[in-house]
């Protein structure tokens, strides 16, 4: 089998929409509003996927007060995104959502009371296509929050392909995009509340740390993956000269679409902003052919703990 029929193509051309959005820490409608409003926009642009930022309905350390609560907020509007994904017939990742671990896929009634991190890909017709808990936890997030190390990544088919979820820290982790891809992925989505201050005294050696690793890391897992990576962060408050919020954190920005071959597809600022991007996945194939990563993942034998499954 040729190296490129291993990726599975339904588009060749898909459209996505970076929001990349500054929450308010306690207006959830507002925050709710104004995402809206861009998903609307992206999709009369075209975009056939809208990605909003991790934990972007609310602040962590706000939902932390009244868990309980936020897990209610969360089931919520869920369901009015999946609302607005079959009116404007778009698929939708609505960042993150703070819930209760769920064990079993996003169809289940399953719960325990512990909270997890979690990110939902919404299909054009309502329909959940792939849940995904976060794996790889920030630490401010480890008191509060389980990481799901149970069940292994997993890819799902879209209507554009099959794609792979995975939120802000896991993007430091190579090994979680290998996994997707070993199981079939074109495109990884990852949504973030990426920090400057998460750099720690990294920011005495360089200020601009964070943003580097970002613009770093997202271009080397679509090389090394042969794949496309969305990846989404929070923004910085509209009208901020210096990225920081009244509580005086600094947001960085730097929403990126990569691809293999072709680097940057689109990165943007701090500010907050959507921009449609438009993926061209014929170039996977060709990425596929020149480097042959999945063809070598699927041999017999091979050396890594990751396989690639013939599809």
């Amino acid at each position: 089998m040729p190296d490129s029929a291993m990726i599975e193509r339904t588009l060749s051309k898909v459209r996505i929409a970076l929001v990349q959005l500054n929450s308010d820490p306690t207006d959830v409608q507002g925050n709710f509003g104004r995402a809206s409003d861009y998903i609307r926009k992206a999709a009369a642009d075209g975009a056939h996927i809208a990605v909003l930022p991790e934990y972007h309905l609310a602040d962590f350390y706000e939902q932390m007060k009244e868990p309980a609560a936020a897990v209610a907020t969360s089931a919520i509007y869920l369901k009015r995104y999946q609302s607005l994904a079959r009116e404007l017939k778009i698929g939708i990742v609505p960042g993150t959502l703070l819930e209760t671990k769920t064990q079993g896929d996003a169809a289940s009634t399953e719960f325990t009371d512990e909270l997890s991190n979690s990110a939902y890909f919404i299909g054009p017709d309502g329909a959940f296509l792939g849940r995904y808990q976060k794996k790889n936890l920030w630490h401010p997030e480890r008191p509060h929050v389980v990481a799901d190390t149970a069940s292994p990544h997993r890819a799902f088919d879209t209507p554009w392909g099959r794609v792979g979820l995975i939120i802000c820290w896991d993007m430091a982790f190579p090994e979680a995009t290998r996994a997707l891809i070993a199981d079939g992925a074109q495109i990884v989505i990852c949504s973030s509340c990426w920090l400057a201050e998460d750099g720690g005294a990294g920011r005495e050696v360089n200020a601009e740390c964070e943003a580097l690793f970002l613009r770093n890391a997202i271009v080397s897992r679509a090389f090394e993956n042969t794949c496309g990576v969305v990846f989404v962060n929070a923004a910085a408050p509209i009208g901020s000269t210096d990225g920081r919020d009244k509580r005086g954190l600094e947001y960085i920005g730097q929403s990126q679409a990569a691809m293999p071959l072709q680097g940057t597809r689109c990165i943007l600022g701090r500010a907050e902003e959507c921009s449609v991007v438009e993926l061209d996945l014929d170039v996977l194939a060709v990425a596929e052919d020149v480097y042959r990563i999945r063809e070598d993942m699927s041999k017999p034998g091979w050396h890594y703990p990751f396989k690639c499954a013939a599809r």
